[in-house]
Formats: C-alpha cells, sequence, structure tokens
C-alpha cells in the first residue's frame, strides 16, 4: 500500500499534457488556471465555478461575458467528463508503458474524482475511491495550501472538508499530525527525500529500458500541444542518423539521440495559449518561449543519470552565430551532438505545421537549411549530415518503413486521425478532407473503437506509438 501511494502521488498527473490544449482552448492560459484552482475545494462545484468563469470571460465585454457564462452553464459537465476522461485515459496507457502494475494504474482512474461524488469523470464517492488516491488527494492538497499559505490554513482546510472532498479518517489524521509534519518538510530538500524514499528494490534504467522510459518521456511532453505529435521520436531518430554518418561514437549517438527524446521538456511550463496562438507572438510571450531550452537543463541536471543529456538537449535553439536561445552562446562544432540537434529542431519545425503556418515542403525546409549554414547560424558539417539522412544529400536513404494502417485502419481513417490527432474539430476535418462532418464523425468513433480510446488525447498518444504522426 505504501509502495503504491508513493507512485500515485508521483504520477499523478501523469495524464496532464493530454487536454492541455482544451484547456487553454476555453480558459486561455492553462497552467495559470490550474494554479489557481490548486487550492481550491474540488468537491464544492461553486467555488471552482467562480475561477473558471472568471478565466473564461477575462478581458471580455459585457456581451461576450454573457454568452460564454451561458455555454459554461449549459456545457461545463460534459466538458468536464470529457477532459478528466482524457487525463485519466492518457496516464493509464503511460503507467502500463512504464510497467506499473494494476494497483497504481487503478488508482490513477480516480485522480479527479472526490469523497462526495463530486468529481470526474465518474463521481466515483467514499471508498470506492482507491485508499492510495483518496492519500494523496488529500496530501497533495495540504502541501499546496500550506506551501502557499500557510500550515494552519491547511489543517483548517482539512477539518473543514472532512468528510466531503476527503476521507474522513485521513483528515482526522491529518489534523492531528499536520502540523508536526509541516515541520519537518521545513527541514529537508524535497528532491533528495523523494529519491530516498522509493520503494526497494529500486529499478536503476539503463539500455533499452531506459530508452523505453525516455520515450514515454518525449510523448507526454509532445501531447502538451496538438501540433507537436511526434516531434521527440522524430527528432531523436533524425539525430541519430546524422550523428551516424558524422562517424561519432556508439555512445555519443546514443547520447545525442536521448537528448532529442527529452529536449523539450521546458515547453510543458509554457502556456498552450502560446504554444498553439494562430498568430505572431507578442516579445512577452516569445520571453516565454525562450526560457523553455532553460528549464530543460534544470530538469536533466537534477538527475545523476539524466545530467550527462543536458548539454546537448538544453542547447537545441543556440546557433553558431549566437544568434540563439537561451545562453546565446556560439555553438561549438566541436559538440558535434549539439550542433546536430540545432538543425533537427529546425529542419522538422519547418516540415511541421504549426499553428501559424502551413508546413515547408521538405524541399523548401532542405533549403532553408542550406541558408542558415552557408551563412554561420549552423553548423556546415551537421547539417549536411541531417541533410543527408533526411533524404536531401547526393546518396541515397533508404525510406524508412512504416505499417500504413496500423491497428486495422482504413487509408480514410488513418487520415481522419493525423487530423484529430492535431487538435482539428469534427467541422474542421470534414473541411479539410471534404466529407461532411456526420461522416467524418462516423469515423472519428470507428477509429475510436479499433484504436480502444475513448478521447482525442489518447487518440493523438496511440497516433505517436504506432507512427501516425510524427
Amino acid at each position: 500500500m505504501r509502495d503504491t501511494v508513493y507512485w500515485v502521488a508521483l504520477l499523478r498527473y501523469v495524464g496532464c499534457t493530454g487536454h492541455a490544449h482544451e484547456v487553454a482552448t476555453v480558459f486561455g492560459d492553462e497552467i495559470a488556471i490550474r494554479a489557481q484552482t490548486l487550492v481550491h475545494d474540488a468537491a464544492n462545484p461553486a467555488e471552482v465555478m467562480h475561477d473558471v468563469v472568471a478565466f473564461a470571460t477575462a478581458g471580455r465585454s459585457d456581451e461576450e461575458r454573457e454568452q460564454i457564462v451561458r455555454m459554461i452553464q449549459q456545457t461545463a459537465h460534459e466538458w468536464a467528463v470529457h477532459n478528466f476522461k482524457s487525463g485519466c485515459e492518457v496516464a493509464d496507457m503511460l503507467a502500463q508503458r512504464l510497467d506499473f502494475g494494476p494497483d497504481v494504474r487503478d488508482a490513477l482512474r480516480f485522480t479527479f474524482e472526490r469523497w462526495n461524488g463530486n468529481g470526474f469523470p465518474a463521481h466515483a464517492s467514499g471508498e470506492a475511491i482507491p485508499l492510495a488516491m483518496r492519500v494523496v488527494h488529500l496530501s497533495q492538497d495540504m502541501e499546496a495550501i500550506g506551501r502557499l499559505f500557510s500550515p494552519a490554513k491547511a489543517i483548517d482546510a482539512a477539518r473543514d472538508r472532512r468528510g466531503r472532498t476527503y476521507d474522513p479518517a485521513l483528515a482526522d489524521v491529518f489534523v492531528a499530525h499536520g502540523s508536526s509534519w509541516f515541520d519537518k518538510l521545513g527541514t529537508i530538500e524535497p528532491w533528495d527525500a523523494v529519491l530516498d524514499l522509493e520503494p526497494e528494490p529500486r529499478r536503476l534504467l539503463d539500455g533499452e529500458a531506459l530508452d523505453n522510459a525516455l520515450t514515454v518521456a518525449a510523448d507526454f511532453i509532445d501531447l502538451k500541444s496538438p501540433y507537436m505529435g511526434g516531434h521527440s521520436r522524430r527528432c531523436a531518430q533524425l539525430s541519430a542518423d546524422a550523428a551516424w554518418v558524422l562517424g561519432l561514437t556508439e555512445d555519443a549517438v546514443t547520447t545525442v539521440r536521448r537528448a532529442a527524446l527529452v529536449h523539450d521538456f521546458g515547453t510543458t511550463a509554457v502556456s498552450n495559449s502560446i504554444l498553439d496562438k494562430r498568430g505572431p507572438l507578442t516579445r512577452a510571450e516569445f520571453d516565454r518561449v525562450e526560457l523553455h531550452p532553460m528549464l530543460t537543463e534544470q530538469m536533466l541536471r537534477r538527475s545523476a543519470g539524466l545530467a550527462a543529456l543536458s548539454p546537448v538537449a538544453s542547447a537545441h535553439h543556440e546557433k553558431c552565430d549566437g544568434s540563439g536561445y537561451h545562453k546565446r552562446v556560439r555553438a561549438n562544432s566541436a559538440d558535434a551532438g549539439a550542433c546536430v540537434l540545432a538543425a533537427v529542431e529546425i529542419y522538422v519545425g519547418l516540415t511541421t505545421e504549426r499553428a501559424d503556418r502551413a508546413p515547408f515542403s521538405a524541399e523548401d525546409a532542405a533549403a532553408e537549411l542550406r541558408r542558415f549554414a552557408s551563412q554561420g547560424v549552423l553548423d556546415l558539417r551537421a547539417s549536411n549530415a541531417v541533410l543527408e539522412v533526411a533524404g536531401h544529400g547526393d546518396s541515397k536513404v533508404p525510406t524508412r518503413s512504416r505499417p500504413k494502417n496500423p491497428g486495422g485502419l482504413s487509408g480514410r481513417e488513418v487520415d481522419v486521425l493525423r487530423l484529430a490527432a492535431r487538435g482539428f474539430t469534427t467541422q474542421e476535418i470534414a473541411n479539410r478532407l471534404y466529407i461532411s462532418p456526420k461522416t467524418a464523425d462516423h469515423h472519428i468513433q470507428h477509429i475510436y473503437n479499433k484504436i480502444t480510446v475513448s478521447t482525442r488525447a489518447a487518440a493523438a498518444l496511440w497516433a505517436m506509438q504506432n507512427a501516425v504522426v510524427q
């Protein structure tokens, strides 16, 4: 039981990137609203709804505000059920790939449920919620309230929400001991303490197991924006191939491939209102984007096992002429891995559709890469190696085979899935494929049945795992 609580506490929000796009579409900055509602009583719909309305109507005219409030009143329950179900479904898929057992996976299904049945998506209540998740519900809320306000306020909240939001027996234990627990928290370094508490036997990942875990991390990262599906996987493959062309050692190739899988870790701290914006970014918005390599660096260097990836991963936007970010240093051609990833990031980015532009053709993207290399923006040897493995060199690079129709999908269903994974609505899918919305919806339901998912985020994750989007 203690082991299950440990892993559930760490993995509770592992599915959160799966519905970040949908949350931001309604509320703007999804990170801000999550922070705002973190300390609220999730079992009290009125308390949560106050902030929901405030975020959704910010900056709107009175007429627009009235329309939005009506829309929220009419659709809030259905929207909440769908999005919280999405988070739980993605969490289960990722936890399964990390080889967690049924106790952890079952508890994660109740991430957003509450003791009184006012949670989502199933409105489970009482002891129908696994004990591990009931413990996590209480402990994570109390930590947030204690950190943002005070331990005394956290203890008051536990007492007030007893029997409504939290298991009354657990709330009583916290009220009795919470003060001393907060005192202990003030004397330890949480990162080190959590590592020390890891259940025995501890798993040290290396080789294929580490690659699999980093690929899970890559998919978690890329799920955040529908325009990023499969981005990190594609960067990893091209980077590894280019590193081989440059004659790097096997260890160096492994490092650059693994670094590419997690190079965008920092984007998880950038709001989707910026990542998915359908227009040019303001200076302030781009300032936030420029922070993501620094955040990647900070995340990776905390782990002794991943610190070696940080120099390559965090330099993926640096340039040879010093015009990149976040450090704005001149990329050193001696660090071939970092130069390769910088070139790959540009090529993959250009050939992928973004919120504010259509994708470049492969030929136009290659021309841009050559131009950057000729101007000294990118390393020439690294850029040529990337172009060669992407099929633009003098030698013929064999095309990688992939299943055309994985999961028994028809060709048309693959087309629909690619668009759905990119976040397109049923109407938008219909317009793109010149079919009726009814036909598009029919395809979507068939796809979900065939691949055994029920939400867009889970379908997008399945599409990444099966190379339908990349």
